[in-house]
């Protein structure tokens, strides 16, 4: 249960049906196990993706690992100890020097990082129920669990962590300090090379954009290097080789999805066309399959409850979009949950005549110096969440780029470094990822009992529900949907019994 005493609810609908993969295109390759989200908590949420589910709206689903033709494994990076490679070196410059001298790219960079798939259920193949609203006031739900030692305040994350969790050491440079000059005089100072020159003359212009740089809350706060010697921070890359007057003004700002929220209807039309626009030049969508109302279901409608809490970043937990308006107009929109241990990635839509600037691209880099921002305020969300990452199909791994980064392993739910999973998965597409064979699932079912349904409006532990159940038996149903969610979220969780 949440802090403001509401209860996740969800409808289980099981998984025995295969569609058509988004990645590889069989027919019915697809398999994943599904369910209807009416509510749900942050911390919830938290605790699923933490077990290889994800959202599509208020769908959120499960692939079925060992059984699908492409396995999606959940892919997360260390935010605070990323360092950018160099061909996201490259894309930021590309964007800065369009912003300085409006120079636009003539060829298309990293094209294959921009056609993703639509995490979403129209691309994957996955089939939702129609909604069905329960119109339930929390109010009236009635908590009739029987065991006043069931814990359903449990929110702690996995037992099993990443094994090499610590902060990683930065990228290797060289601390040793240049030989000194051997001219005619030794006296006078060592020569120095005009690259050391422009170097400290760009960092001293850095350092003061930096006290300029446009305030905004998704926009990074650059971390200034506390010598020459150490490598430059994301938010410097940001921020680097931007005049005080740049020909384009690019501003970043969060929206929380809302239809009460002003921010967001005042843009909404906006961004719906930008949406169709998008889908039906990158993706080939027809009109009918990017219309408003798909737009709606898909990147607006959300399970999550927008949350506050003490020790949470200023603003707040939920579902948000992260809009990119250029020269007064939305040209990108990244759609996040900020939940309580990460940023999660849900998708990303831009103008198709900016793709040369590899905007998927720049949105996750900048969504990473979102996290870290985040984190100074919330110590403990430190992640970034870039949804699946699919070696079967090369076009999706790139995800793999964004490092340091952990695989969330199949079986075990425990975070592996993503160099100790690529040998894996070049042989097999689908490999329980933890080395240890002796490990197993720290929250797998114990005690089917103590499962939490919704029935007739009232709250009750699944062993009171069985005894009043009455028509077919449904354990084995409850028993499957206990076990992919785990026995803490499980203890929450309500699952809707009719």
């Amino acid at each position: 249960m949440a802090a403001g005493g509401s209860y996740s609810i969800v409808e289980y609908f099981g998984g025995d049906d295969g569609y058509r993969c988004g990645y590889c295109k069989h027919e019915n390759g697809n398999l994943s196990h599904g369910m209807w989200s009416h509510n749900m908590t942050v911390q919830d949420y938290q605790d699923l993706i933490d077990r290889g589910w994800r959202r599509s709206g208020k769908y959120v689903y499960k692939p079925i690992m060992n059984k699908t033709c492409c396995p999606q494994y959940t892919i997360r990076c260390h935010a605070l100890n990323f360092h950018p490679s160099k061909t996201h070196k490259k894309t930021l410059k590309r964007v800065n020097k369009f912003l300085s001298k409006g120079e636009m790219p003539v060829e298309k960079q990293d094209e294959e990082h921009e056609g993703e798939p639509m995490d979403s259920v129209h691309e994957e193949g996955i089939r939702p129920p129609p909604q069905v609203s329960l119109n339930i006031d929390h109010s009236e739900v009635q908590d009739v669990t029987a065991s006043p030692d069931t814990d359903t305040t449990n929110s702690t994350p996995p037992t099993t962590p990443r094994e090499d969790a610590a902060p990683a050491p930065a990228e290797k440079t060289s601390n040793v300090m240049p030989k000194p000059g051997k001219g005619a005089d030794p006296s006078r100072p060592p020569c120095r090379k005009a690259k050391d020159i422009r170097k400290e003359r760009r960092l001293q212009k850095d350092q003061q954009m930096q006290q300029e740089a446009v305030s905004s809350s998704p926009n990074p706060t650059p971390s200034k290097s506390s010598s020459s010697n150490q490598p430059k921070s994301l938010e410097e890359f940001i921020t680097e080789s931007l005049p005080n007057d740049p020909l384009h003004r690019l501003e970043v700002r969060l929206v929380p999805v809302s239809f009460e929220e002003p921010d967001f209807m005042a843009s909404y039309e906006q961004s719906a066309a930008l949406y169709a626009r998008y889908q039906m030049t990158v993706h080939g969508d027809a009109p009918h399959e990017c219309s408003k109302s798909q737009f709606k279901r898909f990147l607006c409608d959300s399970p999550l409850e927008a949350e506050t809490a003490p020790d949470g970043p200023d603003v707040g937990y939920g579902s948000f979009h992260q809009q990119y308006w250029l020269d007064g107009r939305i040209v990108a929109v990244g759609v996040l949950d900020i939940l309580p241990s990460c940023v999660s990635s849900v998708y990303l839509y831009y103008h198709p005549d900016f793709s040369s600037l590899s905007l998927g691209t720049y949105s996750a880099l900048r969504e990473i110096a979102f996290t870290r921002q985040l984190q100074q305020q919330s110590p403990k969300l430190a992640y970034y969440y870039l949804g699946f990452y699919v070696h079967s199909c090369p076009k999706m791994r790139y995800k793999g780029q964004y490092r340091p980064s952990d695989l969330l392993c199949p079986e075990t739910y425990s975070w592996v470094p993503i160099e100790r999973c690529i040998p894996r998965l070049d042989v097999s597409v689908y490999s329980r990822l933890n080395e240890n064979a002796q490990a197993g699932d720290a929250r797998a079912l114990k005690d089917l009992g103590r499962v939490l349904v919704l029935h007739r409006r009232t709250v009750m532990p699944y062993a009171a529900y069985a005894r009043k159940r009455k028509g077919s038996n449904d354990e084995k149903e409850v028993e499957q949907y206990a076990s992919l969610v785990g026995q803490t979220c499980a203890e929450r969780i309500l699952l809707y019994r009719a």
